[in-house]
């Protein structure tokens, strides 16, 4: 069996697991030629927890040095910034992207420069539910017409430090601490909401998709709703995860789906 080129792009805990996916054989039919990370000693740590079964993927210092191995695959597990340094030479360089960075999607121009590369070279990228889901009902909802959608998410107020709306008093006071629409929300907090960007590109678009991030003290995790209603439809996805692993999961589920005879949408 000739395995498919992974490369990860984002060595931290989520690329972790997909690296581990492929060591323990979950990911049996991807072979791991290629790390890269903006910290080299975690790129470095993670090749070095491959079995010597597996093979020895190669520590790149660049994006560039990664996409020269011309992996068919390539995780993105780093950031919404890293998301769009990557995307355009890789595709247009004939590697397809699994995203956990959907984030960079926000931007219409990005995400149409994005669209043509893609068909103009015969790749995709696939975007990973992570923490949330329901792509394919949002997705026929939307289709049907008359789409109307909200993303309700809540965390703990030490997930909100270092962020704009970051004050001692969540400690002691549950509050709503942002309301607006995913491309508004995604600039506020660059790595926080990514999952709201991609349940709205599945459905009415980052400008119609309606955000609201409450913080509650004590609250440990995240909680990710999404409601999605037209005349005929109205569903309710919602999801509570105590860690961001679902998300590296997802990326290997969604791995796991691109080889398997019969994909589950």
């Amino acid at each position: 069996m000739t395995k498919k080129t992974l490369a990860i792009v984002g060595c931290g805990k989520l690329g972790g697991i997909v690296a581990d996916a492929v060591a323990s054989g979950i990911l049996a039919e991807y072979e791991l030629i290629g790390l890269y990370s903006r910290t080299r000693d975690k790129a470095e740590s993670l090749a070095a927890r491959m079995p010597q079964h597996a093979g020895t993927p190669a520590v790149c210092d660049t994006i560039e040095q990664l996409l020269a191995l011309k992996p068919q695959y390539i995780v993105e597990a780093a950031s919404p910034a890293a998301m769009r340094e990557l995307a355009l030479p890789a595709l247009r360089g004939g590697s397809s992207i699994v995203t956990l960075s959907i984030g960079a999607f926000a931007d219409d121009a990005f995400y149409a420069e994005v669209i043509e590369a893609a068909k103009a070279h015969g790749t995709r990228v696939h975007v990973v539910s992570g923490a949330t889901g329901g792509f394919d009902v949002l997705q026929t909802a939307t289709l049907m017409g008359g789409a109307t959608a909200r993303f309700f998410n809540e965390k703990g107020p030490n997930a909100l430090r270092g962020t704009a709306v970051y004050d001692e008093a969540l400690q002691t006071e549950q509050c709503t601490v942002f309301t607006g629409t995913a491309k508004e929300a995604i600039a506020l907090f660059p790595t926080k909401v990514n999952v709201t960007v991609a349940a709205s590109r599945a459905s009415v678009g980052p400008e119609q998709m309606h955000v609201t991030m409450q913080s509650t003290p004590g609250f440990v995790g995240d909680t990710q709703r999404v409601e999605i209603k037209n005349e005929q439809v109205h569903a309710v996805i919602d999801v509570y995860s105590a860690t961001s692993e679902i998300a590296g999961w997802s990326a290997v589920s969604t791995l796991l789906g691109i080889c398997s005879p019969i994909v589950f949408v």
